[in-house]
């Protein structure tokens, strides 16, 4: 099994706790195979879990991720890849309006500490 990996290296290798692992399974984001209490994963898993982290990192919620990891098997790589689009598109358009308010936050808090700043010499 040189290309499965044990529940414990599975979570070592993704940084993740055991109960995420856990959890993840439990929405049917992995499905590792099983051999008595022990679980096993296999190259797809792997994948799919690189694939979760990384749409996690990019803010996408735990169910687009099923829905979107599920048209693989349902429809294939160019209906998942189409899918993937719209959603790269959507999620870009809220992460830049995020980071138009955060600059915003920013510039208030900055003319707030120099005014406070500013009346401190005073």
């Amino acid at each position: 099994m040189s290309d499965q990996l044990s529940f414990k290296e599975m979570c070592a290798r993704f940084d993740v706790t055991p109960r995420t692992l856990r959890y993840y399974e439990y929405i049917e984001l992995l499905q590792p195979q099983r051999d008595g209490r022990a679980r096993w994963y296999g190259p797809r898993e792997q994948a799919r879990m690189t694939l979760i982290m990384r749409g996690r990192r990019f803010g996408f919620s735990l169910e687009e991720l099923r829905q979107w990891l599920m048209l693989y098997d349902q429809k294939g790589t160019t209906e998942q890849y189409r899918v993937w689009v719209e959603l790269a598109d959507r999620q870009l358009e809220t992460l830049e309006k995020q980071r138009a308010e955060l600059d915003v936050t920013i510039a208030d808090l900055r003319t707030l500490r120099d005014d406070t700043a500013e009346s401190l010499k005073r």
